[in-house]
Formats: C-alpha cells, structure tokens, sequence
C-alpha cells in the first residue's frame, strides 16, 4: 500500500520498507517490479532519515 508521502509517518514508511525487503528477500517479486520497488525503497529510507533527523533536532532544543 502505497500512501501519500507527506502523510507517512515514521512507522509506517518502516513498516511500508520492511514489506518491499521481506518480498526482496522471499524471492516474492518479478522482475519488472524490482525497479519500481527499489525506487520506493529509496523514497521511504528518505523519509525515515528525515523524520529522524528532525526528531533529533527536537531533542537536542529540548536536552539544551
């Protein structure tokens, strides 16, 4: 399932990713959906970096 970026939160782009690894990893995907997965994969990994590098700013405004 494939929901709007600005939406995801943190869990749910991990969860989305760990979804397109466990298919990677089963063998459990054609060929012609490697590419779209692996760009989505690319997509979710920037969303969780994001998320977690403004929740790191937050805990260091909150730690200062």
């Amino acid at each position: 399932m494939i929901l709007m970026e600005n939406n995801l939160t943190y869990t749910e782009a991990y969860n989305e990713l760990q979804s397109i690894v466990k298919k990677m990893e089963n063998a459990d995907i054609s060929v012609d959906e490697l590419t779209k997965n692996i760009e989505r994969a690319l997509q979710l990994i920037r969303i969780c970096k994001e998320k977690l590098g403004k929740t790191e700013e937050e805990v260091n405004k909150i730690m200062s």
